[in-house]
């Protein structure tokens, strides 16, 4: 199968999840058997190369030029609304359409590439999607990982949110990372027929405990002034109000009266940095909260799982949470948010000889205290969890499987459009 997938990143530039999806999936598609070619962002200098074959994968990445501000004249007032944003947009429409343009023009007229289908991930990439679809007549796969709606708990721009609607309506598949996403979409308006479910998936070769040394794992903590008995609860993700990191800090305090040895460390950046700051004054746990305003590289975030005791992902949306996973693997219970659209609820198992960790309701800070010590006061049952969750991610959350899973959507899509 001769694959095109358009994602907005891929490394070495990754922003979030969907990086690390794309990196992980594509290599599993070439491993497979398939031919796959990537068209992705460039960096903002344009530095990347503009072509290049990468552990067998063609990547082919523009070169952005600056539309901003021309755009005015002939966008919504919804994007105007965006302030410096614009320029956001500008990158966003330029890669679509030159990256679209050289597939169709150079690609495929000129050098006789061929494809079977072509894939997009997201708003970002899904323009490039439609007007491929329509310039060859090759069938469209959308990959919808998340949608405008719930990413701003309700707000977020309506041009945005236009274009994924378009794209699930002119795709000739929609494929979401879980079935609470399927419900979503549903209720947004995408065709019910056209949407599967395949899972993401992690490494667990990578991301295996057994590949962290005490002697790192002692490095970690020291880092942050944890003592070998203080029980670290760990977040690591954007700093963004939709992950409920505010409510994780405000838990602490009653986290802290049967725990009184935990220690919270929280890894990323996001707009919220200088109110979690504030807050922390405020509820005076400044030696119990640790910040790290980082993205840390991928070693280094093993290291941390490695290190901590429990994993905490209190999403007020998450339709599927890649780093549940990652600490899954890394055998740590895990704390997930569990309402609303929430793809961690089917990740982790919270009853039975498999329990590998909690659901809590990520607007209630007591309710989230309460998932961080069940899950951790107690030693032999921690380990347990932990074990679970490794096991599970063996038999259900591999990246193979998810390889797997979704080439045979992809041949199933073709074959729909054979018969």
């Amino acid at each position: 199968m001769k694959i095109a997938v358009f994602v907005y990143e891929y490394p070495p530039k990754i922003v979030g999840g969907l990086g690390t999806y794309a990196a992980e999936i594509t290599r599993k598609f070439v491993l497979l058997g398939h031919d796959v070619t990537v068209f992705t962002m460039n960096d903002d200098k344009g530095s990347l190369p503009t072509r290049e074959l990468l552990r067998g994968i063609e990547i082919h990445r523009p070169i952005h030029i600056d539309v901003s501000d021309s755009l005015p004249d002939v966008i919504a007032e919804d994007v105007k609304k965006w302030g410096r944003g614009i320029q956001f947009f500008s990158k966003i429409l330029i890669y679509n359409y030159l990256s679209a343009s050289k597939m169709v023009n150079e690609l495929v007229r000129v050098e006789d590439f061929k494809f079977d289908l072509v894939v997009a991930h997201d708003w970002l990439s899904v323009i490039a999607g439609i007007t491929i679809q329509k310039e060859l007549g090759i069938p469209l796969a959308f990959h919808v990982h998340s949608n405008e709606r719930g990413r701003t708990l309700g707000n977020g721009s309506g041009v945005v949110r236009s274009i994924e609607n378009r794209g699930g309506q002119m795709a000739d598949m929609v494929i979401t990372v879980s079935y609470a996403m399927q419900d979503e979409l549903i209720q947004a308006g995408f065709p019910a027929e056209k949407i599967r479910v395949c899972y993401n998936g992690v490494d667990p070769k990578k991301y295996n405990p057994e590949q962290v040394s005490e002697e790192r794992i002692k490095d970690v903590r020291k880092k942050y002034g944890l003592t070998k008995d203080d029980m670290m609860v760990l977040f690591v993700g954007r700093l963004v109000w939709v992950k409920g990191v505010d409510k994780l800090i405000r838990a602490m305090p009653q986290v802290l009266q049967k725990i009184p040895n935990a220690k919270l460390v929280v890894v990323g950046l996001g707009d919220m940095r200088d109110y979690l700051e504030g807050l922390v004054r405020n509820l005076h746990l400044e030696d119990i909260v640790k910040f790290r305003f980082e993205f840390i590289p991928e070693e280094e975030r093993i290291a941390h799982y490695a290190a901590c005791d429990v994993a905490a992902y209190p999403s007020l949306y998450e339709p599927f949470g890649i780093v549940t996973l990652e600490a899954m693997s890394m055998e740590k219970p895990v704390v997930v948010g569990a309402a609303g659209t929430s793809g961690m609820r089917e990740i982790v198992s919270i009853s039975g000889s498999d329990q590998c960790g909690f659901h809590i309701n990520p607007n209630d800070p007591t309710d989230i205290a309460w998932g961080i010590t069940s899950a951790i006061e107690d030693p032999e049952k921690r380990i347990q969890f932990g074990r679970n969750g490794r096991k599970r991610v063996l038999e259900l959350f591999s990246w193979n499987t998810a390889a797997k899973s979704t080439i045979d959507r992809y041949s199933e899509l073709l074959g729909l459009k054979k018969s």
